[in-house]
């Protein structure tokens, strides 16, 4: 017996697995989010209305690929603090380009696609995948789209490239286009088919957001089922787990909030981003539906926290001296904080103290994470979240092997631990 996996654990990484079949955009996590909670009780907001929000009510709201969800405790004023779960729900990969068919020798049709984020690119060669996002018509009607299993990254053969097992370098341009069909090149066209998929027609696309996917299933496997495998867990694991924890939480003296930002694996800088205005205008909004004025609303920020949720680095059981030392996380120990001396993460000693104590109270064990001084860390939406809104924030997440692969891996156990900890955060 290598762990002993809860009834409960089980069902929220089956349900997790769910998310992310849901989930093969972020325009399609975000929708799912909001299709969940509307089935939960929650109220659709839009932007563009005027907000009657009432004491106690619960609400969420979109914008594209983001998505945002609060709940108001029927004692709310114009002061009262927000207690946040942050997360995004991007994952590195590809994005097709204009003009997204191309040709190849043979009669192979291919894709004209550019790298999003910092995928391990590898990773993706050798996979079916499915093309996943949305199409916007030249009347401004949006519509999602998800194509079955279409394209493949093909590997050269070992026979061609016999020093491959030395090294492998693919040219981001020539060796990540994917192939995807055979034929005529006049008989070649990705947007028809996309097109089809989303039944409208192609002459009307007046735009395109569409984004790769792995078609492979999640999955548990390993001794006892211990261990969980699946696409894009950076960072569907933490929306899933916000997702879940903010449901059923009525809270009393804070305004409960869930917020999953697009663009986080690309620098969060854009309208539906971290580090753009969406998030800072919903709090206001929020308070100013209560009659909030600048002061109120300096003093309700001042008094809240912001848990921002990413995966992290498990320890690798190969690459051991890539890691600290001594702060060497393990699968299965449980949600880590990052701690990081320049502030690549938010966490400082009174946001530790208030993790710590949330974790305790919801008997779920904690880890600390800190880079390898010679091998410096990623960031989050923490730092950029702190900056933007001055709210304290701390940095946590779930440590997972083969980060930014096609295919991650995480333990059944910790995205578990994570939604109870936000759950205890979140009801405090």
């Amino acid at each position: 017996m290598t762990h002993e996996i809860p009834a409960d654990a089980r069902a929220h990484i089956d349900d997790l697995a769910a998310f992310v079949e849901a989930s093969p955009s972020s325009y399609h996590a975000a929708e799912e989010a909001a299709r969940r909670l509307q089935a939960g009780g929650f109220a659709r907001l839009a932007e563009a209305d005027a907000w009657e929000l009432s004491a106690g009510g619960r609400y969420v709201v979109v914008r594209e690929g983001s998505v945002i969800a609060f709940a108001l405790p029927a004692a709310v004023a114009p002061t009262t603090p927000f207690r946040i779960v942050g997360a995004h729900t991007d994952s590195p990969g590809f994005k097709l380009k204009p003009r997204p068919t191309t040709t190849g020798p043979g009669g192979w049709w291919q894709l004209g696609w550019e790298v999003y984020g910092g995928p391990l690119l590898n990773s993706w060669l050798d996979r079916e995948l499915c093309l996943a996002g949305r199409l916007v018509m030249l009347d401004g009607a949006e519509h999602r789209v998800r194509t079955g299993p279409l394209a493949r990254i093909p590997q050269l053969a070992i026979h061609l490239d016999r020093q491959v097992n030395e090294g492998l370098t693919l040219d981001k341009q020539r060796h990540t286009a994917p192939v995807w069909g055979l034929g005529e090149a006049e008989s070649a066209d990705i947007l028809a088919v996309l097109a089809r998929e989303a039944d409208v027609d192609p002459a009307q696309i007046g735009g395109i957001d569409v984004v790769a996917a792995d078609t492979q299933p999640p999955r548990t496997f390993g001794a006892d089922d211990a261990l969980f495998a699946s696409g894009r867990l950076d960072n569907l694991l933490s929306t899933h787990a916000g997702l879940v924890a903010i449901a059923d939480i009525r809270p009393t003296d804070t305004i409960a909030m869930f917020a999953a930002f697009d663009h986080e694996e690309i620098g969060s800088a854009t309208r539906s981003g971290a580090a753009g205005p969406f998030h800072e205008e919903v709090l206001t909004r929020i308070l100013t539906a209560f009659g909030a004025t600048a002061e109120d609303r300096a003093r309700s920020f001042a008094a809240s926290l912001h848990i921002s949720s990413d995966v992290g680095h498990a320890i690798h059981p190969n690459y051991a001296d890539r890691h600290d030392t001594a702060n060497q996380p393990v699968a299965g120990g449980g949600p880590i904080l990052k701690i990081n001396a320049n502030q690549r993460y938010a966490t400082d000693a009174h946001g530790a103290a208030e993790w710590n104590a949330a974790c305790q109270s919801a008997d779920v064990p904690t880890q600390e994470f800190v880079s390898n001084n010679a091998l410096p860390c990623g960031s989050t939406i923490g730092p950029i979240s702190a900056t933007r809104l001055g709210i304290r924030t701390v940095d946590v997440g779930v440590p997972i092997l083969s980060m930014h692969s096609a295919r991650e891996l995480t333990s059944v156990l910790d995205p578990w631990y994570l939604s109870r900890a936000m759950g205890s955060v979140l009801a405090r």
